[in-house]
C-alpha cells in the first residue's frame, strides 16, 4: 500500500519533503514520486496538485499531517 507522507530533510532546519511512499519503507527510505516540499519555519507549501489526485484516486492514503497541509492549502481531494 503506498501512503502519501513527510520526509525530513535538513538537520537543523528541518523541512519536509511529501513523498508517495511503501508502507513497509522507513521514513528515510526510497520514495516511489516526490509530489511536493513544507516549510514549516516559513510556512511555505509547494505542491504538485495533479499527481496528488492521481495517486490518490489510485488508492494511495494520506497521512494526517499532509491531510492538515492540503486542507491549508484549501485543496479538497473529492
Amino acid at each position: 500500500m503506498v501512503k502519501l507522507r513527510l520526509k525530513r530533510y535538513g538537520r537543523k532546519q528541518r523541512t519536509y519533503r511529501i513523498v508517495a511512499i511503501d508502507v513497509q519503507t522507513k521514513r528515510e527510505g526510497k520514495t516511489l514520486r516526490q509530489v511536493g516540499c513544507y516549510n514549516p519555519r516559513k510556512e511555505e507549501t509547494q505542491l504538485d496538485l495533479l499527481a496528488i489526485t492521481v495517486l490518490y484516486k489510485n488508492g494511495a492514503q494520506l497521512t494526517s499531517p499532509v491531510r492538515d497541509i492540503l486542507k491549508r492549502a484549501k485543496f479538497i481531494i473529492v
